[in-house]
């Protein structure tokens, strides 16, 4: 394809060069002495532009770009869950206090909130995180229980006068 247009550019020494042809700004622009922001006179046109403005200056087309399939929505977790956190809580709050009273009622609570977390984590169709705080809250507040009911157990046996059970009916 020959194109029989002259072109005139400025360079970057600010002087005019040309009229040269289509494969002579080509070369320039190929060896860096012309660039895309080089002011470009077409023979016969109104105006100065820029080489980057000319179709017959653009760059030729790359390889298509890849297709990206269809996108899904993407799903994440929910958090932590908040039953789960508290049962955890309260079963370490137990194993604190587990010296004054067993650790009731904090144990108890313990293992009713790890329970109904590990319901909720069981039943939802979205992921929620949490599962292995309600496990250990659990077994942590079984403990606490098993433990306090042992030690009140061994006080008993080992001190049977330390109980003081009053009645109404005496």
């Amino acid at each position: 394809m020959t194109n029989d247009m002259k072109y005139r550019i400025v360079g970057a020494d600010g002087k005019t060069y040309g009229p040269v042809g289509l494969d002579q700004i080509r070369q320039w622009l190929a060896d860096g002495r012309a660039d895309s922001r080089t002011p470009v006179y077409v023979e016969g046109a109104a105006a100065w532009t820029y080489i980057g403005l000319l179709p017959e200056f653009a760059p030729a087309p790359g390889p298509t770009p890849p297709t990206i399939g269809s996108l899904r929505p993407a799903t994440s977790p929910r958090g932590t869950n908040g039953f789960a956190t508290a049962g955890l809580i309260c079963a370490l709050l137990s194993w604190t206090f587990c010296c004054c009273c067993g650790g009731l009622p904090l144990n108890l609570l313990g293992l009713v909130l790890s329970l109904i977390a590990l319901a909720q984590i069981s039943s939802q169709a979205e992921p929620q995180e949490g599962r292995s705080f309600a496990i250990i809250g659990l077994v942590l507040c079984g403990l606490s229980l098993l433990f306090g009911a042992c030690s009140l157990i061994f006080q008993v046996l080992t001190n049977p006068g330390s109980i003081n059970i009053t009645t109404a009916f005496q």
